[in-house]
C-alpha cells in the first residue's frame, strides 16, 4: 500500500500539503513549480499518480529556494 506523505521514488517525507490532513485546505509546494513530465515518466507505472515526489526526486529544489517573481517573499 502507498503512503501518500512519503515519496514514491526515495521513501522519503514528500512534504504534500495536500496528504496531511493538517493542512489539506491550503496548497501545497508542487503548485509553484515545473515539474519535468520524464522525472514522473521515470517513476514504474505502478507508482504514478499514487503519491506526490519530494521536492529532492521531483528535482525542484532551486525553484523552492527562487520566490515568485512579484511575490516580494525573499529566498529560503
Amino acid at each position: 500500500m502507498t503512503d501518500s506523505q512519503r515519496c514514491p521514488a526515495c521513501g522519503a517525507l514528500n512534504q504534500c500539503g495536500l496528504a496531511d490532513p493538517r493542512s489539506a485546505t491550503q496548497g501545497c509546494w508542487c503548485f509553484a513549480v515545473t515539474i519535468d513530465p520524464a522525472v514522473l515518466q521515470a517513476l514504474p507505472a505502478e507508482l504514478r499518480n499514487q503519491a506526490c515526489l519530494c521536492p529532492r526526486c521531483a528535482a525542484v529544489d532551486e525553484q523552492l529556494k527562487t520566490p515568485p517573481r512579484g511575490s516580494g517573499l525573499a529566498p529560503r
